[in-house]
């Protein structure tokens, strides 16, 4: 039966056949886990994790085709937690009542809350429904433990270029006009769809609406429609983080060109400059710090540019600090030196703080010898008399020391001088 035309190309091109599949072999190849229950219709629970349009509805909607058993779809977009229980309770009626299992399909699972994902725990764990998730988000952060626990995690690939073309051909043969295209044209798209079969098949359709019965599609039709589409960017999603994570180790590895790239890609495709400014005030301490104390200065100073100026404007200030930070000395001895005062902060934090340094403001606490004997440093020569810092109860350590790159080389030298005047008073105390 031919499919209606008024529904989406990227619907009418589904295959009809598990191995009409492209660019997942390895997950739908002969004797693979996900293989082996689609060929028996024997199923646990498993969860289909990948990029958007890879194939995971496209397996489900296979599965409910050929399944013998009970199958219901739940949309985490649409679907309330009323929907949830009330199917629920259908399944395990189902299963008391017909002894039969119910498959359930849950598109975009990570937009169910916990709550909704808790209400399925008892039903999978009876054995009432197998729960079938898709999600383009890592489950690790997304699904409960509880419920990640009983279910197998299957990882689909981003679609190869190859892959692409094939469905893309595949695609072309359900369009009514009898299109033919060329092989750059084919090549572009392939290349633009950024590994999703959807988003590709959504361009093809709208490239063909624009051309005549019999016509073959060129690039600059392709282009053209191109244009009207923005990158590849989930602010809120795993490229996202992807995205910035890319940026920061450029720049951590000094590699400013690449650098720039990811910015390009974050600012185009609309990220927050806000964001990205953030993320380059933490490069400038967590990365560089004291190796070159300006970049700090830097950071800040962008960070009232780019708030000033909004964007598009504000992409050469960002450009700037991110040249500037890609290519300043880099040390993160400070964040190691604050992990480690940290961990003994934590683990000494019942030592009090010793008398001659506690706060005195009133004669009672005066008398109970708080501040008593007490060095102010600016009454000593060179400014600085030693005493101790640290709680009586603990012994004095090092925390920081300076890399030997940059500004950090003078900070060495100025460590050097204090603690030799500190080695001078403690040998000279021991010798009185």
């Amino acid at each position: 039966m031919n499919k209606p035309l008024d529904i989406p190309l990227a619907e009418r091109a589904r295959p009809a056949q598990i191995d009409g599949i492209v660019g997942q072999d390895k997950l739908l190849e002969p004797g693979s886990i996900l293989e082996s229950m689609i060929s028996s219709d024997e199923y646990s629970s498993f969860i289909l994790w990948g990029p958007p349009g890879t194939g995971k509805t496209t397996i489900a909607r296979l599965i409910e085709q050929t399944t013998e058993h009970a199958f219901a779809a739940l949309s985490a977009v649409l679907s309330k937690i009323g929907d949830v229980k009330t199917l629920m309770e259908q399944a395990r009626k189902r299963l008391y009542s017909d002894n039969r299992k119910t498959l359930v399909f849950v598109d975009e699972i990570h937009r169910f809350n916990k709550s909704q994902q808790d209400a399925f725990l008892p039903y999978v764990e009876s054995g009432a429904i197998v729960l079938i998730g898709a999600t383009t988000e890592n489950p690790s952060f997304e699904v409960i433990s509880a419920l990640l626990s009983r279910c197998h995690v299957f990882v689909l690939e981003q679609l190869s270029e190859e892959a692409i073309k094939k469905i893309l051909k595949r695609g072309l043969e359900d369009i009514p006009k009898e299109l033919a295209i060329d092989n750059d044209s084919l090549q572009l798209l392939a290349e633009k769809s950024g590994g999703d079969g959807r988003k590709a098949l959504n361009t093809l359709e709208m490239v063909a609406r624009q051309m005549g019965r019999g016509a073959t599609i060129c690039t600059e039709n392709v282009e053209q429609a191109l244009s009207q589409r923005s990158l590849f960017y989930d602010k809120g999603g795993e490229e996202h983080y992807n995205l910035i994570s890319a940026f920061q180790k450029s720049i951590r590895g000094s590699d400013a060109q690449a650098a720039l790239y990811w910015l390009a890609r974050m600012l185009e495709s609309g990220e927050d400059p806000m964001y990205i400014t953030r993320r380059l005030v933490r490069i400038a301490t967590e990365d560089v710090g004291l190796a070159d104390p300006q970049a700090i200065t830097q950071a800040i100073a962008v960070k009232d540019a780019v708030h000033f100026l909004g964007m598009p404007e504000a992409s050469t200030a960002l450009t700037q600090l991110t040249v500037y930070l890609a290519t300043a000395p880099k040390s993160n001895s400070t964040e190691i030196a604050y992990f480690a005062a940290r961990d003994d902060a934590m683990a000494t934090g019942h030592h009090k703080v010793p008398l001659h340094i506690r706060n005195a403001p009133t004669k009672l606490m005066k008398d109970m010898g708080y501040g008593k004997e007490y060095k102010y440093s600016h009454s000593f020569e060179n400014n600085y008399s030693y005493q101790k810092y640290f709680p009586d109860t603990m012994k004095e350590k090092t925390y920081y020391t300076p890399s030997a790159f940059g500004f950090e080389r003078e900070i060495q030298k100025r460590l050097d001088w204090w603690n030799k005047l500190k080695q001078q008073q403690q040998d000279s105390s021991e010798e009185g």
